[in-house]
């Protein structure tokens, strides 16, 4: 697996052509972590290499335009803080607080949550948990400044509020304002628990409990509710290793097992430390066994198939999202994107670092 990373990292061209967004993000911070999971100067190579292009000395991000209030394009920034750490160059702390600006001024529900978009009003996605949430913590953090943190712990805590199914799952999304025709009248929910959206949300709560450690994230009241999400997803998990990409539909007619997603459950699984289900490890090592069997071989290298291109809600490109179980059905189905193999890092990579956490552990009561 950890050649096709590589193969990978080295063919990889920015996804918006040069423009600074989340897609690369997920790249960069499975770089990241490989480079913390292993110790090796490769990943830390590829990250240098392909962050550099896109930030300027004077922290300027290529293609960034703050005023459009887009959550996505805060993710990349995560890996700022690393990159500052092992360079001391001034340009990523730079770009850091530019990122930092835009939330500032990022417009708000009525609750306090980031809007997901300017052009989505009033909405709170699940995806968008990941994308500003953990960033605005490490921001605090760095800076000193415990309003930020306590502020990104309340949105979590109104976003499963809001988004919270009683069936122990959460919707892809809600319209606070109801304007949206895929919204509910009574709760302002979309009408499905779409995988990878479940995914970003997991991967948001386990790192912000390990950035904000795990007192202050249960005294914000998060402890219980990704306790008992984490319990759900374990649950839902297929036989093959995988979960599907509307969880909870095994019975829908073309429903399939989606990578990203699964990428993500295993990486929340074995990060979870404190928080995860009895059997997580066992459950998180079916999920990378399943997702490192879809890694294909050919005359041009490996492949990782099954990944999900996009979904959303509301309008799009002359398309309207209903949100439905089908809709999520008609979105493509492709190999080696990155929002599948950026997860697909971080997944593996978390899997090394718990196993040592775990021999750690074994040998220090040994």
């Amino acid at each position: 697996m950890l050649d096709y990373f590589d193969a990978f990292a080295t063919r990889y061209r920015p996804y918006k052509g040069g423009a600074w967004c989340y897609e690369d993000g997920c790249i960069y911070r499975g770089l990241q972590l490989l480079s913390e999971a292993t110790g090796e100067a490769r990943w830390r190579d590829h990250l240098l290499r392909l962050a550099q292009a896109q930030v300027a000395p004077d922290g300027t991000l290529s293609g960034y335009d703050p005023l459009e209030y887009n959550i996505d394009n805060i993710l990349a920034g995560r890996v700022l803080f690393a990159l500052d750490r092992w360079t001391g160059d001034p340009r990523w702390m730079r770009a850091a607080r530019q990122l930092g600006t835009q939330l500032a001024d990022h417009p708000r529900t009525a609750g306090g949550s980031y809007w997901h978009k300017k052009i989505y009003p009033c909405q709170i996605w699940l995806d968008g948990l990941y994308m500003g949430l953990p960033f605005q913590i490490e921001l605090g953090r760095h800076l000193g400044d415990q309003r930020l943190v306590q502020d990104a712990l309340a949105q979590l805590r109104e976003a499963m509020a809001l988004t919270a199914r009683p069936d122990g799952l959460y919707a892809h999304g809600c319209d606070t304002s109801r304007a949206q025709d895929w919204a509910d009248k009574a709760t302002g929910q979309s009408a499905s628990a779409w995988a990878r959206a479940l995914g970003w949300q997991a991967m948001a709560l386990v790192d912000s409990a390990a950035l904000t450690g795990l007192q202050t994230f249960a005294a914000a009241g998060l402890e219980a509710p990704t306790r008992d999400l984490l319990a759900r997803i374990a649950v839902l998990q297929r036989d093959d290793g995988g979960w599907l990409q509307v969880i909870d539909q095994p019975d829908l007619a073309g429903n399939y097992t989606e990578s990203s997603a699964s990428a993500m459950f295993a990486y929340a699984l074995n990060g979870a430390v404190g928080l995860a289900p009895a059997g997580a490890p066992e459950a998180a090592a079916r999920a990378l066994r399943f997702l490192e069997g879809r890694l294909r071989h050919d005359g041009q290298g490996a492949g990782f198939g099954g990944i999900c291109l996009v979904a959303g809600l509301g309008g799009f490109s002359g398309v309207y999202r209903d949100g439905t179980p089908a809709y999520y059905l008609t979105e493509p189905v492709v190999a080696d994107d990155a929002k599948g193999t950026g997860p697909l890092m971080m997944a593996a990579a978390q899997a090394m670092m718990a196993a040592t956490e775990r021999s750690t552990r074994v040998a220090s009561v040994g």
